[in-house]
């Protein structure tokens, strides 16, 4: 399966791996990259029937992701790498963690959850854009991304990010859609030995604070962060505090040029 990806910042420089939500695009980091190629070998990717990634002929898990992602990896000789993942990201952060601890050196798991209710909820969505195609779910679907605040303030951001959501392939995103219907990781959690910082949105109505107060409550150590004023898309609403907390946590200094 090619997955769709690409590569920001200094070669050299430590890897980090950024993951989206279902329904976006590597576009989604587009207010932590600056930042974040300052100090990190940066690589975005699409997730599968998603931008320039194909459908692999299988059935879609959050497992299957990930090892996806690991052939990714090492085709790009990148060894070992931090994740940030957001949403269905996260969720591909933390089957990372647990199929290959080896690969993964710290770990930022942002509006996510390691289960997310009744799988008939995501089967039925997955339903209803095969028969009707993405313009059935948008508004539902946005409307959960943002905050009222947000969507008064920059419209232009929800309505491209709308237009993001609508450009996916009605397949892809159904096939995404059954992979976290079947996706339960509430009892491997104590499992992840990597450093990990948990980030919520105080106002996401998707992965409400609870999910992220679980999982910072089984990982060893992990940290929560709730930021105030933010939905499911906390890093793009919040884009100032979420990448402080995430180069916080990643912790590599500024390289000095020579």
């Amino acid at each position: 399966m090619r997955i769709g990806y690409r590569l920001h910042g200094r070669g050299g420089a430590p890897a980090l791996v950024l993951g989206n939500s279902l329904g976006t695009r590597q576009h989604l980091w587009s207010r932590q990259l600056p930042e974040l190629t300052e100090r990190f070998r940066v690589l975005t990717y699409d997730h599968p029937g998603h931008g320039s990634s194909e459908l692999p002929e299988e059935s879609c898990t959050v497992e299957a992701f990930a090892h996806s992602l690991l052939e990714l990896l090492d085709a790009l000789a990148l060894e070992r790498v931090s994740f940030c993942g957001t949403s269905l990201g996260g969720m591909v952060g933390i089957a990372l963690a647990l199929e290959a601890p080896e690969r993964v050196e710290r770990l930022v798991l942002s509006c996510t959850s390691a289960y997310l209710g009744p799988p008939e909820r995501w089967t039925e969505r997955s339903r209803i854009v095969r028969a009707e195609g993405m313009e059935a779910v948008a508004d539902s679907v946005v409307v959960r991304w943002f905050t009222p605040e947000l969507s008064r303030e920059e419209p232009e951001t929800v309505a491209r990010f709308r237009a993001m959501l609508v450009a996916t392939p009605a397949e892809g995103y159904a096939r995404c859609c059954e992979a976290l219907a079947a996706w339960d990781a509430r009892e491997r959690l104590s499992a992840i030995s990597v450093p990990t910082l948990v980030v919520a949105g105080a106002e996401d109505p998707a992965t409400p604070v609870e999910h992220a107060e679980l999982l910072a409550s089984r990982i060893p150590e992990a940290r929560l962060l709730v930021l105030e004023r933010a939905a499911h898309l906390a890093n793009v609403e919040r884009a100032d505090e979420f990448t402080e907390a995430v180069l916080d946590h990643l912790g590599q200094e500024v390289p000095v040029e020579r």
